[in-house]
């Protein structure tokens, strides 16, 4: 019996037992305390080991393992089969396929295909812009197989979001998607990218999101969602749903370079930018007309946190017509946070001119909110001459003082007026016909000698007065009346 029971002993409890068998039988041959010493640590392990909870893991906390009744990861549920989110949005995922331009030849480069999705039921579809950029004839096959031609509403490269329409979709209405919330992602959501890959008709791939925001040195509008759900050639303007069957998405470009790193357009990008392509045929630029600081002030609360401060306002631009002051900080556009200059610029140049848009503002410690009505934003070079320290924006005249080196270039004597480096389109200076390289010499029969003269003496004049300008052009003099 005592066999048996030796037997069934766990190997941690025999090891125990011979080594208090082997102290009682080395008692007398001088390594007793030695023994006995270490049967006494060998009992006090295995007792710890014995004594503690399960949930408390490993002994001597090397590492931790969860209970039976431990619940696991709150708000986690581990995905099992996505077939039932595929068969209810795979009928709104369609195929492109185009025929490009002709050559000088007239010989057609050939042909391609790519991906969209249908928007609303009575034919609109997104897909991106470089499968349409070229093409001459575009034909869209739905799930069903039905086929229809369509032409393009409106694209923009910068964004490379193209919208199309389907031709003679009949009274049946088309099986449009759901767009959801791209702002909402997190890293680690479950995505799940539908297209056409190669030409194999409605290709499923799964992944995650990677990382948002990301920058690819495109342009302006670098804002991409990271995804490691496969996208290959063709995939180009398919969806990239959510969990929740929603478009959060439009795929638009991997990097060669590398295995599962894709990019998706965020929906609520393609969202803002919608409206314009429907509207306007490509991406009219909305304007506010102000300029901003972002920088890291110390009170701008979280480590981190950018401030964005309006630094000035353009005299009569829309953000002076609704009362934007220089030193308010900006929060939201339309309710969503703005975290930074690069943001705002991608938030207010998607909207369409004449777009109503509220600007969440914070003037001291009071949070207003105010409306304005966006315009179009300014030729590049408009804008660079409106922000010139010469710019005479009551005018419409931008200056510069005839140094030195510019009157030696000009043919002038320096310090003999002012020149004209720029006139803004639809002006007072631009009605009354003047020009860059005008030289104003008088500004209500006063002499001008620089720039600085020049705004003198329309202070002294007042705001909304007629102004005389002397100008010379060549060798010829003349008066010129401006009514600002």
């Amino acid at each position: 019996m005592s066999r048996m029971k030796l037997a069934l002993c766990s190997p941690r409890r025999l090891l125990l037992l011979t080594l208090v068998l082997a102290s009682s039988a080395w008692a007398d041959s001088g390594v007793d305390s030695w023994l006995q010493a270490r049967a006494r640590e060998q009992a006090a392990y295995l007792n710890a080991a014995t004594e503690r909870p399960a949930s408390m893991g490993a002994p001597l906390g090397l590492w931790r393992e969860r209970s039976g009744e431990d619940p696991g990861i709150p708000h986690f549920v581990p995905p099992t089969s996505l077939a039932p989110l595929i068969h209810a949005v795979e009928a709104g995922v369609v195929n492109i396929t185009t025929e490009n331009v002709q050559d000088r030849t007239g010989v057609s480069s050939g042909r391609s295909t790519g991906s969209g999705f249908v928007l609303t039921p009575d034919g609109l579809v997104v897909t991106n812009n470089h499968v349409v950029a070229q093409a001459q004839e575009i034909v869209v096959r739905l799930a069903d197989g039905r086929e229809f031609d369509a032409q393009v509403v409106g694209r923009d490269a910068s964004t490379d979001v193209a919208l199309l329409r389907l031709s003679e979709v009949g009274p049946a209405d088309l099986p449009a998607v759901y767009l959801g919330d791209s702002d909402k992602l997190e890293v680690g959501d479950w995505v799940v990218a539908i297209g056409n890959p190669f030409g194999l008709d409605h290709s499923v791939a799964h992944g995650m999101i990677s990382a948002k925001e990301r920058v690819l040195g495109v342009g302006v509008f670098d804002d991409f969602i990271q995804t490691d759900a496969l996208i290959n050639p063709g995939n180009s303007g398919g969806p990239l749903f959510n969990m929740r069957g929603e478009v959060v998405g439009v795929n638009t470009a991997i990097m060669s370079q590398g295995q599962g790193i894709g990019f998706a357009v965020p929906i609520n990008m393609v969202k803002d930018l919608l409206p314009n392509l429907r509207e306007n045929g490509r991406l009219e630029r909305g304007w506010l007309g102000v300029n901003i600081d972002d920088a890291l002030p110390g009170e701008a609360g979280r480590t981190g946190e950018r401030a964005l401060v309006v630094k000035s306002v353009y005299r009569k631009s829309p953000a002076a017509v609704a009362g934007v002051r220089a030193g308010d900080r900006v929060l939201a556009v339309n309710g969503k946070p703005i975290g930074s200059y690069l943001q705002l610029l991608r938030k207010v140049a998607l909207l369409a001119p004449g777009t109503e848009t509220k600007l969440t503002l914070m003037r001291g410690s009071e949070t207003r909110d105010v409306s304005v009505k966006l315009s179009a934003r300014p030729a590049p070079e408009t804008l660079q001459a409106m922000s010139s320290p010469g710019n005479m924006e009551e005018l419409g005249l931008v200056l510069r003082d005839l140094s030195p080196d510019v009157a030696t270039q000009m043919g002038y004597e320096p310090y003999t007026g002012v020149l004209v480096t720029g006139v803004v389109p639809r002006s007072a200076a631009a009605d009354a016909g003047l020009t860059a390289g005008d030289l104003v010499t008088e500004v209500n029969r006063r002499r001008v000698k620089d720039v600085a003269s020049v705004r003198a003496t329309l202070e002294k004049g007042g705001s909304g007065a007629n102004v005389l300008l002397r100008v010379q052009r060549g060798d010829v003099q003349q008066y010129v009346a401006l009514s600002p």
